[in-house]
């Protein structure tokens, strides 16, 4: 556990870096040139820096024990911290459209296109490199927090590509109205990113319960458990990356208390095999149905 939780904030932090590097090359490559397509860039990372931010401490944060006030742990925090970055993506889409709305009644060309060319392909290069290892790290620990931001940094690469390309057709053909159209372009594409982010923040939020492919997995574990009769009331939801479970189950009446209870450390276990970090809580319920009944109580 302390292993991924090291592995969360590194990759946070390598994010936050790479973020602000970005920042200060596409505002100053921007200013320079006159490029609004750049300049929307320029927001798009700043936003994409706060929202690093905004993950590294959440993953900080939620990777803390439970506590008096928190017993569930504080898992949330990575929920609310997606739902936050999502909305500050919509919010800068906005003001780059408005921007490129005046800059196509009033449209300058912008100037050093090399520049901005150059710049917009190192973007490309790091933030590809950078999402793809919050994605894996994402994966591996179930962080949502690192999720958004390595879906912020994903779909600043698309965004950085639009721009690379509208920058390129400037440059051949000298339209330049192409540079405020290829801004809206992107603020389009961060609005979409924002949108699906808000839905599955919301979703752990309001614990919505595990996928149907998780909780199938689950059910699977139960029931091949031999010493299981039955199994009902399966709740499921998702705090962070850690996943919630509880379930009643059926036991032979016979049995005593310590079977009773290695039965449950064995489901438990094979449980946080499948899908650590969680916490699986399991209810008793005796039975004098013969151990040969079908399971699906």
């Amino acid at each position: 556990m302390e292993q991924l939780a090291a592995s969360k904030i590194g990759v946070a932090r390598l994010s936050v870096a790479s973020n602000f590097i970005l920042v200060i090359l596409k505002l100053a490559v921007g200013l320079y040139g006159g490029a609004i397509s750049i300049l929307s860039e320029a927001v798009h990372s700043m936003l994409d820096l706060v929202a690093s931010l905004i993950a590294f401490f959440a993953v900080r944060q939620a990777d803390r024990p439970p506590d008096g006030h928190h017993t569930y742990g504080h898992g949330k925090i990575e929920s609310l911290s997606g739902a936050v970055e999502s909305m500050l993506m919509i919010t800068a889409a906005l003001w780059i459209v408005n921007e490129s709305l005046a800059k196509l009644q009033n449209s300058g060309a912008p100037e050093h296109l090399d520049y901005g060319i150059g710049v917009m392909l190192l973007s490309v290069l790091i933030n590809w490199h950078i999402s793809g290892k919050l994605y894996a790290v994402a994966g591996r620990t179930g962080s949502n927090a690192l999720e958004a931001d390595a879906l912020h940094l994903r779909a600043d690469v698309w965004t950085s590509l639009g721009v690379l390309g509208g920058l390129c057709a400037i440059k051949i053909t000298g339209l330049y109205w192409l540079d405020p159209v290829v801004a809206i372009a992107v603020a389009a594409l961060i609005v979409r990113a924002g949108y699906k982010m808000i839905g599955k923040s919301l979703r752990e939020l309001t614990d919505v319960s595990l996928p149907p492919e998780d909780e199938k997995i689950i059910r699977r574990i139960i029931n091949e458990h031999p010493k299981i009769i039955a199994f009902n009331r399966l709740r499921t939801r998702k705090a962070g990356s850690r996943r919630l479970i509880d379930v009643s189950i059926l036991l032979d009446r016979s049995m005593n208390l310590n079977q009773a209870h290695a039965v449950c450390d064995e489901i438990e276990a094979e449980i946080a095999a499948v899908f650590a970090p969680c916490d699986t809580v399991i209810h008793l319920e005796p039975s004098e149905f013969n151990l040969s009944l079908e399971k699906g109580w």
